[in-house]
């Protein structure tokens, strides 16, 4: 981790959070704005395209073979029920779900009739699902995923042997960005990799000068830096498991 200068603690008083724009009002973002008379905008730098059936059955994997699912995401639900209806395949009621999180295997509410089917899920990672999948090791496992898959997930189910099949279902497009050259903030929050690949594909000749970068995840402080960028701001951490967290510890000091 680069050592943060201590030139760099300006004052902060506008955000670029690099997210879809909440649904609610309800967002902790929203509240630290007003906390600190903030001006805080919302823009994903990139969006996700579901890949049509047609392309799909250039990979020639057949639904009916698969006995279980494997979700990491929402996005990945959306576009396994959506494929299923485009190619006009009836999904088995006895089909095994496998979610990442209990909000993931939730949201199968939304396709499914959920107390009559079996689903499990972890807490946050494959290797949380352990013990469910030892008791279904035989079952062949579709995973939807998209074209930048997170390869830990895939890693833990190969090398634990199971019978896995990933699926690209949707695209990880980089979104234009073109309104935004003239626009400048004090922060610009970032999340992935993929994030920072939008920001140079829009914007090839980017300077971060006084802009302050904050990072969440390790693979993502990885990408700025080595992109010859400055983290000022870096999460999680023990004093900040949160993004919204690690940017208030900010502020405190950088406001004063």
């Amino acid at each position: 981790m680069q050592e943060k200068n201590q030139e760099r603690m300006l004052k902060v008083k506008s955000i670029l959070v690099t997210l879809p724009k909440p649904e609610t009002e309800k967002s902790p973002y929203y509240d630290l704005a007003k906390k600190y008379n903030l001006k805080v905008d919302f823009r994903s730098f990139i969006h996700v395209e579901g890949v049509p059936a047609r392309d799909f059955r250039k990979d020639k994997i057949n639904l009916a073979d698969y006995t279980a699912v494997v979700f990491t995401s929402r996005n990945a639900v959306d576009h396994f029920f959506r494929i299923c209806e485009e190619m006009r395949f009836e999904v088995s009621p006895d089909l095994k779900y496998f979610c990442i999180s209990e909000s993931t295997a939730l949201y199968l509410q939304k396709y499914i009739q959920y107390r009559k089917r079996k689903i499990f899920f972890g807490k946050a990672t494959a290797a949380d699902l352990a013990e469910a999948m030892k008791k279904h090791a035989a079952e062949k496992f579709l995973y939807p995923c998209s074209d930048v898959a997170a390869e830990a997930t895939m890693n833990y189910l190969q090398t634990n042997g199971y019978d896995v099949t990933p699926a690209v279902l949707f695209r990880t497009v980089v979104s234009d960005l073109s309104d935004l050259a003239e626009v400048f903030y004090d922060i610009i929050a970032i999340f992935s990799p993929t994030t920072l690949n939008s920001l140079y594909t829009n914007f090839p000749e980017f300077k971060q000068n006084n802009t302050r970068l904050a990072a969440f995840g390790a693979n993502t402080t990885k990408a700025i830096v080595d992109a010859g960028l400055i983290v000022d701001i870096a999460a999680p951490s023990p004093e900040a498991p949160s993004m919204i967290m690690a940017i208030e510890n900010y502020i405190k000091k950088s406001n004063k």
